[in-house]
């Protein structure tokens, strides 16, 4: 599967990594060039197939609304995006809404682990459209622990 990562910190980085080792292609974006493997949005869009998974792991806020509203204009019905940047849930009922006009899914996700996610997992809480949720299923599967745990499918848009 293909993911573009927007937002490459500690956190956003480590995820990268263990997506790319459990065998998936990862596009990351970050403001910094030297995290960066693309250099803008608008490259990472073009870098991914249809249908596309684009998740967000900036600051909760104006960066997060800044970041939806760029994607929304990039990316085409079918396409999902995923807010893992532990959003207020009024605001992701507003994103998804926002996306929604254009076609485009979304999916909320919490993200817990920290910096120790990249070698135990992270533990995942994701809200959102089945349907949505299964184009995400694989990354879910890659990030969280190994076992049948760490990861739950909490209900509507809001619940992750």
């Amino acid at each position: 599967m293909e993911l573009g990562l927007v937002g490459l910190g500690k956190m956003g980085g480590n995820m990268r990594e263990r997506i790319r080792r459990a065998g998936h292609t990862v596009v990351g974006y970050d403001r910094n060039p030297d995290l960066a493997d693309v250099h803008s949005l608008e490259e990472l869009v073009g870098k991914l197939s249809g249908p596309r998974v684009v998740w967000v792991m900036v600051p909760a806020g104006a960066a997060t609304q800044s970041t939806i509203d760029e994607l929304a204009a990039l990316l085409e019905p079918g396409d999902v995006v995923v807010d893992g940047g532990n959003s207020r849930w009024t605001d992701d009922e507003k994103h998804a809404e926002e996306l929604a006009a254009n076609g485009i899914g979304f999916v909320d996700c919490g993200v817990s682990g920290g910096v120790w996610g990249l070698e135990n997992g992270y533990a995942l809480m994701y809200g959102g459209d089945a349907e949505n949720v299964a184009k995400v299923q694989p990354i879910f599967d890659a990030l969280k622990p190994e076992g049948n745990f760490g990861s739950v499918h909490a209900g509507k848009v809001g619940a992750g």
